[in-house]
């Protein structure tokens, strides 16, 4: 019963973190999409404006379902564990305290023994996925995983507002084939073509108002402002 939680646990932990991927491809900003995901999986409400990002989005909605109906699944499973891990007859120590302990758990000792085990394993699956160097690596193999399988269209190229004349604000997602990787701002000469870079967008870190010797790497996304026609055939 204790491993069973345990494996829930981490389950957990990684649908989450996938759903805020997906979330993150079809076109929502990183931390939106892992409070989107979050939300959906835990079955915490979010603001209407944000629900409408959800909803109004064929695959955010599937993503979304996906998320409720897992969240569900497993916090049933949780609680039956934990509930389970309890009880004297599921003692994580029976088979290690003989050939270990030179004495026996008492059997009304055993659930708090269980719960102290359960306790450090919350603990230590918490430090886990809280640590940026191991969730980022995880984050990075998932998204590969993710985009190799097609489960989601990638959303490279999203209008965030469309003012008259064409122009508007855009978050543009530089593709690995672009020729903009590498080079800096300045190098570019996007000012010059009427884009002004107003923020790099790099997995978590965001840089606002970058400078001309900011250069641009695969997977950045970029807020932009110009003739969006302009920008999507310049960065993209």
């Amino acid at each position: 019963m204790i491993l069973l939680f345990i494996l829930t646990l981490i389950a957990s932990f990684i649908v989450v973190r996938v759903g805020a991927i997906g979330f993150q491809l079809t076109g929502l900003e990183w931390s939106l999409a892992k409070f989107q995901s979050l939300s959906c999986f835990t079955g915490t409400g979010f603001t209407t404006r944000e629900s409408e990002l959800v909803t109004g989005n064929k695959q955010r909605r599937k993503i979304a379902t996906g998320l409720i109906i897992l969240g569900h699944a497993g916090f049933v499973t949780l609680v039956a564990t934990f509930a389970g891990s309890l009880m004297p007859a599921h003692s994580v120590t029976e088979k290690i305290q003989e050939p270990l302990l030179p004495f026996s758990i008492p059997a009304d000792l055993v659930p708090l023994v269980n719960l102290g085990i359960l306790v450090v394993a919350v603990y230590v699956v918490y430090r886990v996925f809280s640590s940026r160097k191991y969730v980022g690596k995880l984050t990075k193999m998932l998204r590969n995983k993710l985009l190799k399988r097609e489960l989601f269209e990638r959303v490279s190229f999203e209008e965030l507002l469309v003012a008259t004349g064409g122009y508007g604000i855009s978050r543009v997602n530089v593709s690995e084939t672009s020729s903009v990787i590498d080079k800096g701002l300045g190098e570019l000469q996007l000012r010059q073509q009427g884009i002004t870079v107003l923020a790099i967008i790099r997995g978590e870190e965001t840089i606002p108002n970058p400078a001309a010797n900011n250069k641009l790497n695969a997977d950045d996304e970029v807020i932009c402002f110009g003739r969006l026609t302009d920008i999507k055939e310049r960065i993209c």
